[in-house]
């Protein structure tokens, strides 16, 4: 059985990719689930993060984010038994890659799958759709009526990011960072209700004309938005070449109102007194983005299905709609998790089995 697997070397950055042959244990443990996996969906693959968690190992699976059909379950199993249908996120320190054609999983990384949800979508949403609950839920306390601004709204959690804030009730504002990005988010609507645009305002980042902190004061009447999620940031004016268009920090503590939330991906984010003190006087929080920590603690299982299953009901009901990549047939995996690493495809790949 064949399987995705990356070959970490020296530099964080110098990755390889390879379809490798492996083998799954035969017996299953009490609380696992045998899945034939139907559809994998591809992220970038954190070498760093898997370095600070200490997964050493010469090849690291590739492929979490699993959809598929129950073919067997371990004798202690209640959620699940053969024949259902369910979406899941193998743990960050899997062992066997999520494109075999078989996975064993523990069943609280499952979820059951909606007859209304297709494989690709299943696998496509659940990583980014958990990531865009846990910026908006359970790091900023979304509610109806702030105010949030999406850096990179056109990436695929931007996305899901948008349309969950619509969802409740949120006014969106979205950076785009070409000009085919700020059409596509122009053109964003609800699946259902009334046509409106998802987004109230898109900032074009990509020509350098347009300033995002007097589009977002702008927008507020001068207050500041209410919550900030951003997909990282320029700590000094010299940065290279690949972080033109991100914004720089001073620019997001400046257009943040009074209570604000930050939602960093920048996990190198260093802040000088001056900075910190200017949050300190507007009483802004500062959170890290970091969806792995569901998976780091025993005790957050619980709040980790749940949101597992609301991203799931909100594709099946329409409110979530992933932007994906046609399906990839797995002898196309090598060349497209590459592509995925390289942040060269702005929609979400799935691969299909």
């Amino acid at each position: 059985m064949k399987g995705l697997y990356c070959r970490l070397n020296e530099t964080p950055d110098d990755v390889k990719f390879i379809i490798q042959e492996t083998n799954i244990p035969t017996t299953l443990g009490s609380h696992q689930v045998k899945v034939q996996v139907k559809t994998c969906a591809l992220s970038p693959l954190d070498s760093k993060l898997l370095e600070d968690l200490q997964v050493k190992r010469d090849l690291v699976a590739v492929g979490r984010e699993i959809a598929g059909v129950v073919l067997q379950v371990g004798p202690k199993v209640t959620f699940f038994q053969p024949d259902d249908e369910v979406v899941g996120i193998l743990p960050l320190d899997a062992e066997v890659s999520g494109l075999c054609d078989v996975v064993l999983i523990h069943e609280h990384h499952l979820v059951s799958k909606p007859e209304k949800v297709s494989w690709a979508e299943a696998a496509g949403a659940l990583r980014d759709g958990v990531r865009a609950y846990t910026a908006l839920h359970t790091l900023a306390h979304m509610a109806a009526g702030h105010t949030l601004l999406v850096l990179d709204g056109a990436s695929p959690f931007g996305v899901l990011a948008i349309q969950l804030a619509h969802y409740h009730g949120v006014k969106v504002l979205a950076s785009a960072l070409s000009p085919e990005d700020q059409l596509f988010l122009e053109q964003l609507r609800p699946s259902v209700g009334v046509q409106e645009s998802l987004v109230a305002r898109v900032i074009n980042m990509s020509e350098g004309k347009v300033d995002l902190v007097d589009s977002c004061l702008e927008e507020t009447g001068g207050m500041g938005v209410d919550i900030v999620v951003d997909a990282g940031v320029r700590l000094y004016e010299e940065e290279p070449v690949a972080q033109r268009l991100l914004p720089h920090k001073h620019d997001i503590i400046t257009l943040l109102g009074v209570g604000g939330h930050w939602i960093t991906a920048e996990d190198n984010l260093q802040l000088d007194p001056p900075d910190s003190h200017s949050l300190f006087l507007k009483g802004v929080s500062l959170s890290f983005l970091n969806e792995e920590v569901w998976g780091a603690s025993s005790a957050c299982q619980g709040r980790y299905l749940h949101i597992m299953k609301d991203v799931v009901e909100k594709l099946s009901s329409g409110t979530l709609r992933p932007q994906l990549e046609d399906p990839v047939p797995l002898y196309e995996a090598t060349v497209s998790m590459e592509m995925v690493q390289q942040k060269r495809v702005r929609k979400k790949v799935v691969i299909q089995l």
